[in-house]
């Protein structure tokens, strides 16, 4: 795999998806 700098626009779209899913998921249970 090449190695660069920064991220594409997809790349940055995806973390962000999979960051609000995991946020979704995980705060409700900390809240109780």
């Amino acid at each position: 795999m090449h190695s660069r700098k920064g991220f594409t626009l997809v790349e940055l779209l995806v973390v962000v998806a999979i960051i609000a899913i995991l946020a979704a998921a995980l705060i409700p249970r900390l809240l109780g």
